[in-house]
């Protein structure tokens, strides 16, 4: 019957389930390095992104030299014109690990996702998204603390989309065994290291009974392996009711693709929004961090623009490369900085430029 798919329906279907027979204890090993211990200098990937891209990945490079951290800095540029070059494939598959700024994409037309690109040219199958209370941030929580793990390679965000005839489109959606055991893997190993207690698979399978009906046999099973740790699964729909509730409802969340991308937005709003929020892709040795806000066009050049999305992406950064001691220091700067509005930039309530902000978070380095 796959033959008679489209061709690239078929191409993706082939790359996606490669292997699904296979238990995906590679997996296992790439969670394993959270909390590895490497102590010599390290070329990390730079891909300063657009609009107000190259403004706050210059104020991490300063703010790190600043620190002191032993980073050689491999700048790479990602453009719609460009696309993903070989260079910067190259980039990644030597140095393993990269930061990057805000990528555009534009809506309803025009090039593909650069974001999604990169993604599934690595195989990025984990986008880890913890959503902390920052300190000085008012929202209607002041406790938060929850981590979005979401599949990143496939679901509705497959790729595969077709003009059936005038006014008729189709998008399908792909899960796979193998994809989604990777991600279950991922999120019990991280709840397990990170001393969490509770795993929920996140849902529609009342709608979509095979996709995601897959997605949830394949949590359940993995989750046999991890008896210390409490699995609950829970509606799309309930999930999104309770974190407007109450978000301590909930510990770590498993999620297919696009529902991820939901939650985690919905996530970044209870603390603040996109500008104080991290986000890490994490592949099979190698792994790439990123701010997830927008490229903001209208402030770009202008000194305005908060760095700390992408600041607190590279501390995640320092913890996936072992150097908890820097990633405390640095993180522990930016708190303190945030406590103070006066000294945050305009977003946040403050009155300080990007420059400002940054010197700020260098005088509170320790």
């Amino acid at each position: 019957r796959i033959s008679t798919w489209p061709r690239m329906l078929r191409r993706a279907v082939a790359q996606a389930t490669r292997g699904c027979k296979t238990r995906a204890s590679t997996s296992v090993s790439s969670s394993k390095r959270f909390g590895s211990t490497q102590v010599a200098p390290r070329e990390v990937t730079l891909i300063p992104g657009d609009g107000i891209g190259p403004e706050i990945s210059a104020s991490v490079q300063k703010i790190f030299q600043a620190a002191g951290i032993p980073i050689t800095w491999d700048v790479q540029n990602v453009t719609p014109e460009k696309g993903v070059t070989q260079e910067v494939i190259d980039s990644l598959r030597r140095t393993k690990i990269g930061l990057k700024g805000p990528l555009g994409t534009p809506i309803g037309k025009g090039h593909r996702s650069l974001n999604l690109a990169l993604r599934q040219e690595f195989g990025l199958y984990a986008n880890l998204r913890p959503a902390m209370s920052v300190p000085g941030v008012k929202t209607a929580f002041d406790d938060v603390d929850v981590v979005v793990i979401r599949e990143n390679t496939e679901g509705e965000y497959s790729g595969v989309e077709n003009m059936l005839v005038p006014g008729v489109a189709q998008s399908i959606k792909i899960i796979t065994e193998r994809a989604s055991r990777k991600v279950a893997l991922f999120a019990f190993n991280y709840a397990k290291q990170q001393k969490r207690k509770k795993v929920t698979a996140v849902h529609k399978a009342n709608i979509m009974k095979q996709s995601d009906g897959l997605f949830l046999a394949t949590c359940r099973e993995v989750a046999t392996s991890f008896p210390s740790i409490q699995y609950e699964e829970v509606n799309l729909a309930n999930v999104c009711m309770g974190l407007a509730q109450d978000p301590n409802m909930f510990d770590v969340m498993v999620l297919p693709n696009l529902y991820g991308d939901v939650v985690s937005d919905l996530c970044a709003g209870l603390i603040g929004g996109l500008g104080l929020t991290p986000s890490g892709n994490i592949g099979d040795g190698i792994a790439l961090f990123e701010a997830v806000h927008g490229t903001a066009p209208d402030i770009a050049g202008q000194n305005k623009a908060n760095p700390t999305a992408l600041l607190l992406s590279a501390v995640m950064m320092l913890r996936q490369m072992g150097w908890h001691g820097y990633a405390h220091s640095v993180e522990n700067a930016i708190m303190s900085t945030l406590r103070q509005k006066e000294r945050t930039t305009g977003d946040l309530g403050g009155k300080a430029s990007t420059d400002e902000y940054t010197n700020h978070i260098i005088a509170s380095l320790k």
